[in-house]
């Protein structure tokens, strides 16, 4: 094989596979990203057999074929030259050969036929969807994915149709749970499907590369499948059920509290800097008309701030991982207008935007 392509286009391709590929692996040919020629251009793919993504450049074929070299190292090569041009050719015994002016590296490359096969995907029912809505509604539920192995169920983000055109992702680590719905459109989902929180990260960057654009989405019995451009994505879902999230949602909440977000969220960052380096643990004292925020921490320190509040309920003092609600309040908007729905000390606190019911987030409290 070889061929010859834009530094810059080539640079573009690699660098899509590189969150793909594993640092660690048991598999030494998941390292690798394969280079073949297909159909008059140059395709680049890399997988960890549960994310794989797959990029193709224009380029000039001057004999086909297919190699595959250490995925880090060759984007590492090809971001350093400095010619437009780069030339690769496969060489005896898997050796791989890269040129840029007067830049020459020979590197070690496996057999291409040891590289898994990219997913078949399900080219005849694909639904397009804007893109950035969908990074929004990833930005706004992917950190409260549990990072539990044990719990791999809660390992991802369930998808699912709400009404005729609502789309809702929910996730949840069973202290905190986060579901935002947005009018996508149907997707074609009979059942929810369960995205693993690698897929979705990855997912996110695809759909940052295409701004305002829109990106069609694919789905089978395992996978979903994303194309954007000249890159293509597989995901495999994760096999499980997911909660029951509904009976998470409170909906007997007796009392209410309003506050700004960036007054709130500065106000924890803050107090939050003497809580406990392991447990983040803040105490939010709620009276009327006003909140106390305090943290103790007998190694530090302790630090105290008011916030002026609206809240007419009885007095109530609850505990709080610092960080649930600051990963809450980050995804926010700083002039957003916090609703803080609360039962008692022992039962879920429900945070929404004042009263937009397609953007809910619970938390549950702890002891101090």
């Amino acid at each position: 094989m070889e061929i010859r392509a834009k530094r810059e286009d080539f640079l573009g391709a690699l660098s899509r596979t590189q969150g793909t590929v594993e640092r660690r692996n048991t598999m030494p040919i998941l390292a690798n990203v394969l280079i073949e020629t297909h159909t008059n251009r140059i395709r680049v793919t890399a997988t960890d057999l549960e994310v794989g993504v797959r990029a193709s450049v224009n380029g000039d074929i001057v004999t086909s074929g297919r190699v595959t070299v250490d995925a880090r190292k060759l984007f590492e090569i090809v971001r350093e030259l400095s010619e437009e041009t780069i030339e690769l050719q496969r060489l005896d015994n898997d050796r791989v050969e890269i040129r840029s002016g007067k830049s020459v590296f020979k590197m070690v490359g496996l057999d291409a036929q040891e590289f898994p096969v990219f997913a078949k995907s399900a080219d005849g029912d694909r639904k397009e969807c804007p893109a950035h809505v969908l990074k929004e509604m990833i930005d706004k539920t992917i950190f409260s994915i549990s990072t539990d192995e044990t719990r791999s169920n809660l390992n991802g983000a369930l998808v699912h149709e709400s009404g005729e055109s609502g789309v809702r992702m929910v996730t949840t680590d069973g202290h905190r749970l986060s579901l935002v719905q947005r009018d996508i459109g149907p997707l074609g989902l009979a059942k929810g499907v369960i995205i693993p929180r690698k897929g979705l990260a990855e997912l996110r960057r695809l759909l940052e590369d295409a701004g305002e654009g829109a990106v069609s989405l694919g789905f089978t019995d395992n996978m979903v499948f994303v194309w954007s451009g000249d890159v293509e994505m597989s995901i495999r879902l994760i096999d499980g059920e997911f909660p029951d999230y509904d009976k998470v949602i409170p909906s007997d909440n007796k009392s209410e509290a309003n506050v700004a977000q960036g007054i709130l969220y500065r106000a924890l960052r803050r107090v939050s800097l003497l809580s406990s380096d392991r447990y983040r643990g803040v105490r939010v004292e709620l009276t009327p008309g006003g909140m106390s925020i305090s943290a103790n921490n007998p190694d530090l320190g302790e630090a105290v701030e008011e916030v002026d509040v609206e809240y007419q309920g009885a007095r109530l003092a609850i505990g709080y991982n610092a960080q649930y609600l600051l990963d809450i309040l980050g995804v926010l908007d700083h002039e957003d207008q916090i609703s803080i729905g609360l039962k008692d000390d022992q039962s879920p606190t429900l945070l929404k935007r004042g009263d937009d019911e397609t953007l809910l987030y619970v938390v549950m409290p702890m002891r101090i």
